[in-house]
């Protein structure tokens, strides 16, 4: 199976998009401490979460079609490479339209963490601290009701992903916003908290 930094230069290839790859660092970033949480294998999970959308800026698949451009062509690359179909498969069921469902806890988790990971930076963006750092729970909820806010996140998605988890949104939201801030720096999350108030 390729490696990490491997997947990280597939990645850059197919994503020019500085928000796009952000994006998916932070779905890693959430999505590997579900694995921990779970002992699961961390590296398989990791790998899943980091290419689900690598395909997406060159095939966006506006129309949904449910077995070409995104995500059926990073499939495509990524059977070619080597990837496991447990990945593969995982990809594929991110995505409602293609019609595979999802089955597996690393499925489901990957479902859970894409959109909230994209909603919690669009949070934190928002916030006068520009930082995840500070970000709480009740903030996200309250930012979830606004219909205007971050209007491409879908807040079904969001709700449904915590109820495949088995876990309560509050908690889902909280677990999320922890793996988040302990990759603040490569996420470009941290804003204007100084490191050592971050600490303590």
């Amino acid at each position: 199976m390729p490696t990490r930094d491997e997947a990280w230069t597939l990645l850059c290839e197919y994503t020019q998009s500085e928000s796009l790859r952000k994006h998916m660092l932070a779905v890693e970033a959430c999505v590997r401490a579900y694995a921990r949480k779970n002992g699961a294998d961390e590296n398989t999970w990791s790998l899943a979460a980091l290419l689900h959308d690598f395909d997406y800026e060159r095939w966006p698949n506006n129309e949904h079609a449910p077995d070409r451009e995104h995500p059926a062509e990073g499939a495509k690359i990524l059977r070619e490479k080597g990837y496991s179909e447990e990945i593969i498969r995982a990809i594929l069921s991110h995505a409602d339209y293609t019609g595979v469902a999802r089955e597996t806890p690393l499925e489901k988790t990957l479902f859970a963490c894409d959109e909230l990971a994209g909603f919690l930076t669009a949070c934190t963006y928002v916030r006068p601290s520009k930082s995840i750092l500070d970000l709480e729970v009740s903030s996200v909820k309250k930012r979830m009701k606004d219909k205007a806010f971050a209007r491409g996140v879908s807040r079904d998605d969001v709700i449904n992903g915590a109820q495949q988890l088995g876990v309560s949104l509050d908690d889902h939201i909280a677990f999320c916003i922890e793996a988040m801030r302990a990759e603040a720096g490569s996420l470009g999350l941290r804003g204007n908290i100084p490191a050592q108030s971050a600490a303590s």
